[in-house]
């Protein structure tokens, strides 16, 4: 510890801390720290904060005797011990260079007149390449190449970024104090195993994974996550004012406990963790068990082509490929029932051999329990179809009739079923059909198919369309 905090009040490490993470890349700190008071006004530093506090986010509360103990003044010192900086803030002190001319070694003592700037080499040494410095028999030497000592350590530099308060105290006494501060740095989000058997069940897996890049390790601290999507005014950034406030699923080991927060979902372990800076931690989050699944291979011709009206040319025609989806329901008859965080869900299945295979994977945002998840797996090999429009009419300036021929293969040695969907807008009628379909909504026709190992299938219909 340097001189300038050596003099001061130091409050203890945290005998207690609790850490929530939010998915916009920010952690809420709260610890309890102690400190012995004397009546009235003093300074005192408070070590191991997060480097990459936001200083304007200071809470501040005194647990032992509330309103006891009041803070006056904030300061946060960052800038830390380094060579650099040591000898930046050495301009025009006295200085000793030591450098080897052949195998004797030379020290000059003198008055450091310009700081230098450091250089590493590949080697893993460093130089300083602009040194200006006065030796005592009055000669100026220029980037010398050696060793530079200081004669002492200049004031203001600190070992740690450290917050410096002026405290109040109304009598002397030994003091628990509440501290919470926000920090950037911290980040989490929710990824899942979705594995599937040939029964129609899956089992669920969900993990949290977090990043602490904050600068500070948290040790058997109580860790937290929120999921949901925080308004921020504006990202967190170092400030040097301070604002001080007195005031269903199978339960697998060390699970998350959930609860509702506001309009979000507060996931809390059940146990101390440590989080250590630079670190990326995996926690269990949920599981679930013989998840009924189901899954639907549909053919969307128009997808992706936004609203369409009929035209001279031809749109969703030609060779198609369906995109292959599951579906499942996030409820306790389904052995789950847990709110879901966004995250990503890879899905697996075993082979014959009983090997675990990776089949695609899909993102989805925050799931509330009860909710439908529907996760696109990837396209079918062996399920093909080909689309075409025949009569093309022109019956005035915004009305045309056509006719669309769907023709759906399945190559497979199994039966299937095949979702079909068609896709119109404005004022549309079907005149004539070669397959019952359902109105899936103003704009959609659903042909639900079902198709014998071989089979193939043509769809026909007419469709006159107004706007």
């Amino acid at each position: 510890m340097i001189t300038v905090l050596s003099m001061m009040g130091l409050m203890a490490a945290p005998s207690a801390s609790e850490l929530t993470v939010y998915n916009q890349g920010l952690g809420f700190v709260k610890e309890v720290r102690a400190i012995k008071l004397k009546k009235g006004t003093q300074t005192v530093a408070v070590e191991n904060v997060a480097a990459r506090i936001d200083t304007t986010s200071v809470g501040f509360k005194c647990l032992s005797k509330p309103g006891s103990v009041s803070v006056l003044e904030q300061n946060y010192q960052y800038d830390l011990i380094s060579p650099a900086a040591i000898l930046g803030k050495s301009v025009g002190k006295k200085i000793r260079f030591t450098r080897t001319m052949g195998t004797q070694k030379e020290s000059v003592e003198g008055i450091l007149l310009s700081s230098p700037t450091s250089v590493n080499g590949n080697d893993g040494t460093m130089s300083y390449n602009g040194l200006v410095m006065r030796t005592n028999d009055g000669r100026i030497i220029l980037s010398p190449q050696g060793e530079i000592e200081v004669m002492e350590i200049p004031e203001g530099l600190i070992s740690k970024p450290t917050l410096i308060w002026e405290m109040d105290s109304e009598a002397d006494q030994n003091a628990d104090i509440e501290l919470s501060y926000l920090t950037s740095g911290m980040s989490w989000n929710a990824n899942y195993v979705l594995t599937l058997d040939k029964s129609g069940k899956a089992d669920l897996q969900g993990w949290v994974t977090m990043t602490n890049n904050s600068g500070i390790s948290f040790k058997d601290t109580k860790l937290k996550f929120l999921a949901g999507d925080v308004n921020m005014v504006q990202p967190p950034r170092v400030e040097f004012a301070a604002m001080m406030a007195d005031g269903g699923a199978r339960r697998a080991k060390n699970e998350m406990k959930e609860e509702s927060l506001f309009e979000y979902h507060l996931y809390t372990l059940e146990r101390p963790a440590t989080v250590r800076d630079k670190e990326a931690k995996q926690l269990s989050l949920l599981e679930g068990f013989d998840v009924p699944v189901t899954k639907e291979i549909i053919f969307d011709s128009m997808t992706g082509f936004g609203t369409y009206y009929p035209s001279e040319g031809e749109v969703g025609v030609g060779d198609l490929s369906p995109q292959v989806k599951v579906r499942f329901v996030n409820d306790k008859k389904s052995n789950l029932g847990q709110p879901m965080p966004a995250g990503k869900i890879r899905l697996y299945q075993r082979d014959e051999s009983g090997s675990v295979q990776f089949i695609g994977e899909d993102q989805i945002n925050h799931t509330p329990q009860d909710e439908t998840l529907k996760l696109t797996v990837g396209r079918s090999f062996d399920i093909r179809a080909r689309r075409k429009r025949g009569e093309f009419k022109r019956l005035s300036d915004r009305s045309f009739r056509e006719t669309f021929e769907i023709e759906v293969r399945n190559r497979k040695k199994v039966a299937e079923s095949v979702v079909l969907l068609e896709r119109h807008w404005g004022d549309w009628k079907v005149s004539e059909k070669s397959a019952v379909f359902t109105k899936a909504d103003a704009n959609t026709m659903q042909f639900d198919l079902s198709l014998k190992a071989g089979e193939v299938r043509k769809v026909t219909y007419t469709v006159e369309t107004r706007w």
